[in-house]
């Protein structure tokens, strides 16, 4: 059964000042257990639908479980390195999005066949592996001989090698939530190139690091398990494990509205201070040859912005006080290709310099870039 929330569904009061429309919807449900299906495929619609419900939604009497899915988008954990976990340059050619979530755990590649799921209870009642049981018995159902069993690293494996599931969490005050990822029919090309970062042997940084696995995709094994029966499968199964009968309500993650303050929340996870400025600290040791000169490039990058710049060049490639007006440039901005060639272009334009030495300073920054 499917509910679309709107206005009409949860008509209130003009007087009334309630928190908020639709956690007094889940209230006047009476329900212990309620099953939300996103109506959106954006990537910040969706974490900030999570932050959402974990903010302003009463879970210390119910459970919860949130079934979505996204168009193509990398997907950081709150304490890792973009630069060290995917290939940024290739995601920005192929314009798919980097996003920051706000629970741990490694990076993982959306599209439309990966399902998420996020379960979400009181923090007394988190249990990663009652969660991790409903979705092996969903897939069970399906195809009673499927080899696939939860490790005590919370992933779910397929024939105990593959990985078609990883997990990550929010703990809370009060209030819990663990959401976990499915691999129905992801493209796996993309997945393995976006995945692996082209600056990560130049980078070094104490940020949390992703585990590689070898992973496979369902509907591989069976060409019935696409994301549809699987998602039916998993509400059906959650209803069953925690002993309730709960319809499937679509909800609209853009309805500010229904959601007061979820607009706010979608565009914070957007910001770039967000997404690449709560990098933990890292410094980049690198050689690049522009020339073939070979310059050795060393930078601390503090809060995604270049703290301290410095590069050892030959003195008849590049006069030294030439480099160090060069680095002094860069010291204090982000640590962005974007940024870096506007930093350069306005460097070049505003400092007294040969066309020559001009030329050296834009393939200069073009290698700086590179690591980026």
């Amino acid at each position: 059964m499917i509910l679309r929330l709107s206005n009409r569904a949860c008509v209130l009061s003009g007087s009334a000042r309630l928190k908020s429309t639709l956690s007094t919807f889940f209230d006047e449900m009476g329900k212990a257990g309620i099953i939300l299906k996103s109506a959106s495929t954006g990537i910040f619609e969706n974490l900030a639908l999570e932050d959402w419900i974990h903010d302003r939604v009463d879970l210390q009497n119910r459970s919860m479980l949130l079934l979505w899915r996204n168009s193509p988008v990398v997907v950081i954990g709150r304490h890792q390195n973009p630069w060290q976990e995917c290939n940024l340059p290739l995601m920005r050619r192929l314009g798919i999005p980097l996003a920051r979530r706000r629970s741990g755990g490694g990076t993982v590649f959306h599209d439309f066949g990966n399902i998420n799921m996020t379960f979400f209870t009181s923090k007394k009642k988190y249990d990663r592996h009652r969660n991790l049981k409903v979705v092996t018995s969903a897939l069970k159902a399906l195809r009673p001989d499927l080899d696939v069993a939860a490790t005590d690293r919370f992933d779910i494996l397929l024939n105990g090698h593959y990985k078609i599931s990883g997990t990550a969490a929010k703990l809370g005050r009060t209030s819990a939530y663990h959401h976990c990822t499915l691999l129905c029919s992801v493209d796996r090309s993309i997945l393995s190139s976006v995945l692996k970062s082209n600056t990560s042997e130049v980078i070094k940084s104490n940020a949390t690091p992703s585990v590689p696995s070898p992973v496979k995709n369902l509907l591989h094994v069976d060409p019935t398990l696409d994301s549809n029966t699987i998602m039916d499968a998993i509400a059906s199964q959650y209803s069953n494990e925690f002993g309730f009968d709960s319809p499937v309500i679509t909800v609209d993650p853009t309805h500010e509205g229904l959601m007061p303050g979820i607009h706010k929340m979608a565009q914070d996870l957007q910001t770039w201070e967000w997404i690449y400025g709560r990098t933990p600290k890292f410094s980049v040791c690198s050689s690049i040859v522009v020339d073939d000169v070979t310059i050795k490039l060393d930078m601390d990058i503090k809060n995604g912005a270049v703290e301290q710049c410095a590069m050892e060049i030959p003195e008849n490639w590049l006069p030294s006080e030439m480099v160090n007006e060069f680095t002094s440039t860069l010291n204090g901005s982000k640590y962005c290709p974007n940024e870096t060639a506007v930093l350069v272009a306005a460097f070049t334009r505003t400092v007294s310099m040969t066309a020559d030495v001009a030329e050296k300073i834009h393939r200069l920054c073009a290698g700086v870039v590179s690591v980026m």
